[in-house]
């Protein structure tokens, strides 16, 4: 097969790990080509604000692009190895903690500088809130966090983007068809039946196209093994419920074990004075949130996720997400919304019922209606439990005018087996970020990029 053109690296996505995988890379000598699927990032920030934009664009300008499903997310940087992904699993924490820091100066070199890190004070405040949650049966994960909001996280990603502007080719609004690999030995991709060659291929195509890559090595016959997928809701409440917790950590990181059934239930992604927002996973709506650096609600938002990991023989954890997230979709032809007084007491919200609460939902399109009839009883069982433990420490929290929506889902790809420079068995072959079911975060898939890039260097200099 004769190659359009031939490069040393070729990256899959411009997400955060392929971003980072390119920014090592760039300036070495190197010819590097990125693929990504969807706009490129001035023309991602214009669809999202142009109100004329095609419903399609629109679609897929959610998840896909430069920056990823991050770039519209509300910019966390969780400086931990506690959570945000699995990397810890390929190399000691120590390490994985140096590339976390290092991660951390870039995006403060690209513009983060002056936005401010969450956990640096309040020691006394933060032992408070231990000894109080591990009383209601949580466990409480502080951590150090650098809040960007989405507005400043567009501009980092820009100014990144300017960066490897004529350092590395960009394709957007190109998506790769096929890997290809021969006797072993990976050879490049397929776009649109034409063949480009690389020495090292960087798979990195984020949660949108985990499926499309599952796809792919399987026919390679690399060995696949299921994470758990996380299924539940966002909640949203007054900001002053959950002051006590955000004004000193910002995000809290909160795990319970449910009596009924022993499940994992985390808390995710919280946005003080934020903004709940559908998310469109290639036409599948979804619910998420953000907060900003410059404008604000009057509600903080989060999401209460169960974590459940399948057995042999159900192996295909995202089509069941996929599943119950399209229940939502049929009944409300979206996203969801009830108090959970309606939830506890088993019947549909209203519209009149959402008027009539004092919660004044930040996201007005979501439909009122029942969650019951989309939610398993041991999910709704389970949300149930964590909402009562987290009113031990923030009281209000279980509210009967909380809000609920539903179904927020996280679909994390079936994990390769990798090597510690998150390389796969087939050589050169690297797969990192979200899409390979090792990341869940800016941070982490930024270090996966790093380490990537750098081990592509040290291959290099030999």
């Amino acid at each position: 097969m004769k190659a359009v053109k031939t490069y040393d690296v070729i990256i899959i996505g411009a997400g955060p790990a392929g971003i980072f995988t390119a920014l090592e890379l760039a300036d070495k000598g190197l010819d590097i080509l990125i693929v990504e699927k969807g706009q490129d990032i001035r023309d991602r920030i214009a669809t999202s604000l142009n109100r004329d934009a095609k419903p399609e664009d629109r679609v897929r300008n959610v998840v896909c692009g430069w920056g990823g499903a991050g770039a519209f997310s509300d910019g966390k940087l969780t400086l931990t190895t506690e959570y945000g992904g699995n990397l810890d699993d390929y190399m000691p924490k120590a390490d994985l903690m140096d590339k976390i820091r290092y991660v951390d100066e870039v995006y403060c070199r690209f513009g983060g500088a002056d936005r401010k890190v969450y956990g640096d004070e309040n020691k006394d405040r933060i032992r408070d809130i231990k000894r109080k949650a591990a009383a209601a049966d949580l466990s409480f994960i502080p951590a150090r966090i650098r809040h960007l909001g989405t507005d400043v996280n567009g501009q980092i990603l820009t100014h990144m983007r300017d960066f490897l502007e004529g350092k590395v080719d960009i394709m957007a609004d190109t998506a790769v068809d096929h890997l290809v690999e021969d006797a072993g030995q990976i050879k490049g991709v397929l776009i649109k039946d034409q063949f480009y060659a690389c020495r090292y291929l960087v798979s990195a195509p984020g949660r949108e196209g985990s499926e499309w890559f599952v796809h792919e090595v399987t026919k390679m016959g690399l060995h696949l093994t299921s994470n758990a997928v996380d299924i539940g809701v966002r909640v949203e409440m007054p900001a002053e419920v959950l002051e006590t917790i955000t004004d000193v950590v910002y995000e809290s990181k909160l795990i319970y074990f449910s009596k009924s059934f022993d499940d994992r239930i985390r808390t995710f992604c919280m946005n003080p004075y934020g903004f709940v927002v559908e998310e469109n996973n290639d036409g599948l709506l979804t619910v998420n949130g953000h907060s900003y650096a410059h404008k604000k609600s009057e509600n903080t938002n989060f999401a209460i996720l169960v974590s459940k990991k399948f057995t042999e023989p159900f192996h295909e954890p995202i089509k069941y997400g996929k599943y119950i997230a399209n229940l939502a979709n049929i009944l409300g032809g979206g996203v969801i919304v009830q108090r959970l007084g309606d939830f506890l007491d088993g019947r549909r919200s209203t519209p009149e019922r959402i008027q009539r609460g004092l919660v004044r939902p930040t996201m007005p399109k979501a439909t009122p209606g029942d969650l019951s009839l989309v939610l398993p009883y041991r999910h709704m069982q389970d949300i149930k439990e964590m909402l009562e433990a987290l009113d031990a420490i923030a009281p209000g929290a279980n509210s009967r005018h909380t809000l609920l929506y539903g179904v927020e889902a996280k679909f994390y790809s079936n994990r390769l087996e990798l090597s510690s420079v998150l390389e796969t068995k087939i050589p050169n072959f690297f797969a990192i970020g979200d899409g390979a079911g090792i990341t869940r975060g800016l941070v982490q898939a930024s270090a996966a990029g790093v380490t990537v890039g750098q081990e592509i260097l040290r291959r290099e200099a030999k």
